[in-house]
């Protein structure tokens, strides 16, 4: 299994952290803004699950932009061995 090392960037885990605390963002978004989160100052990579979720958020319209931010970052630290898998 090939790791992924990279980890959330500064401005990305500030938005996860707002996204955190606004009490109206959606649960998907308060799911992939904890993920993120955990993987700021960790090894940690996305999880399968949460990158079929994260992956579902970028491809749908209907999630804003910094909920795709978010999923993004995710996406990009998910196990090297399955993308594309």
């Amino acid at each position: 299994m090939s790791n992924n090392t990279k980890k959330t960037s500064a401005d990305v885990a500030k938005q996860a952290s707002e996204t955190l605390r606004n009490p109206s963002a959606s649960a998907i978004a308060k799911s992939l803004a904890a993920s993120a989160l955990a993987q700021a100052s960790t090894g940690k990579q996305t999880g399968a699950d949460m990158e079929a979720k994260a992956s579902h958020a970028l491809k749908s319209e209907k999630y804003s932009e910094a909920t795709k931010t978010l999923a993004a970052s995710l996406v990009s630290q998910s196990n090297k061995s399955r993308k594309g898998a």
